[in-house]
């Protein structure tokens, strides 16, 4: 880690231009199709002091992703103990995601992209779907060792049908956004596998 992302403020607000400026690019372009010098450039910096920060197009996109998770947990609290409020935050921050587009499609296209194990972005997505699946499961979990889930309900398909729904109605939502109710679609699965509706 740098000295400037420890302790000078001009340094981090540098920093946080850069990852502000290669959300923008990463949206438009994808991970492939951008590059450092556009980033720099868009951060009204140049490429020699974009690399002082981030030395490499990976470090970069480690830093984006990292930083929507930590911006995620916690501003909808996504660490709180399972159950049923781990549920509500899902929709909260479903929610959050609606009104912010850009961020869903920047996720969407690198997860895609990411696919492919020689992306450099594909041991994140392994290490993000294996928590998100693993909070789910334990959100489940808990439900159904209080008797909330209906009866048949397996917490671990209940948990990746959860996870493949979002990222599935994330897509057609940012396709045909005024025909797909995505929080809405959320809630009603919840709901399905719930003895009482969230």
């Amino acid at each position: 880690m740098h000295a400037v992302e420890r302790g000078y403020p001009k340094g981090r607000i540098r920093r946080e231009d850069i990852l502000t400026a290669a959300v923008a690019v990463y949206g438009e372009a994808g991970y492939h199709g951008s590059s450092l010098r556009e980033v720099a450039k868009r951060a009204g910096i140049t490429h020699a002091g974009l690399l002082y920060y981030f030395p490499t197009k990976e470090a970069l996109l480690a830093a984006v992703l990292e930083r929507r998770d930590a911006e995620d947990a916690v501003r909808e609290q996504l660490n709180a103990p399972p159950g049923r409020e781990v549920l509500r935050h899902w929709i909260a921050l479903a929610e959050y995601n609606v009104a912010h587009p850009g961020i869903v499609e920047l996720y969407t296209r690198l997860a895609a992209e990411a696919v492919a194990p020689d992306h450099p972005a594909h041991d994140y997505f392994v290490r993000h779907y294996r928590i998100a699946r693993r909070s789910a499961y334990e959100s489940f979990r808990v439900l159904g060792d209080r008797g909330e889930l209906r009866p048949g309900v397996d917490p671990r398909v209940a948990a990746l049908n959860y996870m493949a729904l979002s990222d599935g109605l994330q897509v057609q939502w940012l396709t045909s956004p005024d025909e797909v109710d995505l929080v809405g679609a959320l809630r009603q699965y919840l709901d399905s596998v719930l003895v009482e509706p969230l």
